[in-house]
C-alpha cells in the first residue's frame, strides 16, 4: 500500500470537506440545518404555499439548502435544490449590480443623466440619473391601472418595453420623493442592455451571475426544474396564467434557485460581482433634495438594496419581493458574511424579511442576554396578549428530535387579524425552539404571516414581534407551579 504524506491528506480531506454537499453536515452544523429544515416545513404547512425553498450561504459556501412542498400540485413534483422560482423584486438586486459593473467599466455614469446615456428616450421628462431610478425617487410610477393587462405580450426588447410608460408623467420632480417604481428598473434594464450590447438577461447569467442557476423567469417555459406558479382563490391553491415578464426583466423578471440566490448575496460580500468599495457605494443611502435618505417602512434606499438593521441590532441589507406565483427574499449579514434567501411559488401576506432572518438564525452567533427556559412540557393553556387584546388557549409541548416544539391554537382576536390574507390563516401556531437541547430561550413562533422571533423574559413571559406594530406575548401556565 503506498503511503501518503500527512501534508497530502489534511489537503485532500480540506477539499473533501469543502465540496461536501449541503445536506452532509456534521455536528453543529447539523443541529443547525435540523432546525432550519424544521421551521421550512413548518412554515410551509401553516400558510399553505405548495412549495418553498431556502438556503443559507456562509464564510465563502452554501452551508444549508432547504426545501418543502411541491413545484408543481398537479404532478406531485416535489421542490428540489434545481427548482426556479420567480424572483420578483429580488431581480432588482441583480439589476444594480448589472448597471455597477458597466459603471465600473465606464460604460454607465450612475450620476448622469439617463436621457445623455439613452438618447432615444428623450427629453419629456426632467433629468433624471441611474442612482435616482435605483432608489426609487426618480419620480417614475409605478404599475398603474392601464398595465392591468401587463404580462399578455412578449416584448423583444427594452428599449420596446420602456415605451410603455415613455409618455407618462412623472409623480414628483426627480430626488424630491420616494415612490417605488418597478417601470424605473425597466428602464434601468433598457441602460444595461443599451451598454452591454446584449440582451438584459444574457448580460445578468454571464457577466452578473455566472454559474448560478439564474435567468429569465422560466415558468411555462417547459424546463423541467422550473416551478409552476400559483395564487389563493378564497384560500384555495389556484393555478396563474402564463404570464411575460419581458416588460420588466429588471424590476421582477428573473427566476433562480434558493441556493443560486444566497449565492449571489455571498459574492456581492465577496467582492466577486462589483468591486467592495462599488459595494461600500451602493449601500450608502440616497439623499433627497431636502437632505433626508430615501426611506420607506423601517429602512433606507441605497443603490437599490435596501438597509436596515435585524432585531439585535446587527446591520443588513436585503430585499423583497412579490409577483404572480411568488414571494421572495435575499439578506446579507456583510460583517458575518452571511446570506440567507427565501423563496416560494405562491404570492401570500407575509413578512418574508423576518421569516428569512429566523431561518438563518440556528446559523449565526446567539444573542447577547438572552433568558435562560426550560421547555415548558406540562403546560396545557397559555394567556398574554396580542397587541392590546388579551388572549388566551390551549397548547401543548414535547420534546421532537431535541427541539422543543409548542402547538398552540389560535385566539378569536389571531383568527381574525390573520384572516385579513388571502392564504390559509388558520392553522395553530407552532412554536420551534432554537436550542438542540430542548431548552425555550429562543424559538421560532411559525404563524400564517411567516415566523416572528419568540424569546423568554426575564418575568417568565415570551415576547414575539408579529408585525412591526404589533406584539405577542404570552405566559404558559403549568400545573403545580
Amino acid at each position: 500500500m503506498m503511503l501518503r504524506p500527512i501534508a497530502y491528506i489534511l489537503s485532500t480531506t480540506a477539499l473533501l470537506a469543502s465540496a461536501a454537499p449541503a445536506g452532509a453536515q456534521t455536528g453543529a452544523d447539523a443541529d443547525a440545518a435540523a432546525v432550519a429544515q424544521r421551521l421550512l416545513d413548518t412554515l410551509r404547512e401553516t400558510n399553505g404555499v405548495p412549495g418553498m425553498a431556502a438556503a443559507v450561504w456562509q464564510d465563502g459556501r452554501i452551508i444549508w439548502d432547504g426545501t418543502s412542498g411541491q413545484r408543481d400540485r398537479a404532478s406531485g413534483a416535489p421542490v428540489t435544490r434545481d427548482t426556479l422560482f420567480r424572483l420578483a423584486s429580488v431581480s432588482k438586486v441583480f439589476t444594480v449590480a448589472a448597471v455597477m459593473q458597466l459603471a465600473e467599466q465606464r460604460k454607465i455614469d450612475p450620476d448622469a443623466p439617463v436621457q445623455d446615456q439613452l438618447p432615444w428616450l428623450g427629453a419629456r421628462w426632467p433629468a433624471i440619473t441611474p442612482r435616482q431610478l435605483a432608489a426609487h425617487v426618480s419620480g417614475l410610477p409605478h404599475y398603474q391601472a392601464v398595465d392591468a393587462d401587463r404580462g399578455s405580450r412578449h416584448y423583444a426588447t427594452g428599449r420596446d418595453a420602456v415605451a410603455i410608460f415613455a409618455g407618462r408623467d412623472l409623480l414628483s420632480p426627480p430626488g424630491t420623493a420616494y415612490s417605488y417604481s418597478s417601470w424605473g428598473y425597466s428602464l434601468l434594464g433598457a441602460l444595461v442592455e443599451e451598454k452591454a450590447g446584449r440582451p438584459f438577461t444574457d448580460y445578468v447569467r454571464t457577466e452578473v451571475a455566472p454559474g448560478l442557476a439564474i435567468r429569465a423567469d422560466a415558468t411555462d417555459s417547459g424546463d423541467p426544474d422550473a416551478s409552476r406558479a400559483y395564487g389563493f382563490d378564497q384560500r384555495r391553491v389556484v393555478d396563474l396564467p402564463r404570464h411575460d415578464f419581458s416588460y420588466t426583466w429588471g424590476g421582477g423578471g428573473l427566476s433562480g434557485t434558493a441556493s443560486a440566490v444566497a449565492s449571489f448575496g455571498g459574492r456581492m460580500i465577496d467582492g466577486r460581482v462589483v468591486r467592495p468599495e462599488t459595494f461600500d457605494a451602493m449601500l450608502v443611502p440616497v439623499k433627497l433634495a431636502d437632505g433626508k435618505a430615501a426611506a420607506a417602512e423601517d429602512y433606507e434606499v441605497g443603490f437599490g438594496w435596501r438597509l436596515g438593521n435585524d432585531a439585535d441590532g446587527a446591520p443588513i441589507v436585503h430585499h423583497n419581493g412579490v409577483a404572480l406565483g411568488a414571494r421572495s427574499t435575499l439578506g446579507l449579514w456583510r460583517s458575518e458574511r452571511t446570506a440567507v434567501s427565501l423563496l416560494s411559488n405562491a404570492s401570500w401576506v407575509s413578512r418574508m424579511e423576518p421569516t428569512a432572518q429566523m431561518i438563518a438564525a440556528p446559523f449565526r452567533a446567539a444573542p447577547a442576554g438572552l433568558v435562560a427556559a426550560q421547555c415548558p412540557l406540562a403546560a396545557q393553556r397559555y394567556r398574554g396578549t396580542f397587541g392590546d387584546v388579551a388572549v388566551e388557549g390551549t397548547v401543548r409541548f414535547r420534546i421532537e428530535a431535541g427541539l422543543c416544539v409548542g402547538t398552540a391554537d389560535q385566539h378569536p382576536a389571531m383568527l381574525a387579524y390573520f384572516g385579513t390574507a388571502m392564504q390559509r390563516s388558520d392553522a395553530p401556531l407552532t412554536i420551534v425552539g432554537l436550542d438542540p437541547k430542548g431548552g425555550l430561550s429562543r424559538a421560532g413562533i411559525v404563524n400564517p404571516f411567516g415566523i416572528a422571533d419568540l424569546r423568554a423574559q426575564g418575568d417568565g413571559s415570551f415576547t414575539a414581534p408579529i408585525t412591526t406594530t404589533r406584539r405577542l406575548v404570552l405566559r404558559f401556565d403549568q400545573p403545580g407551579r
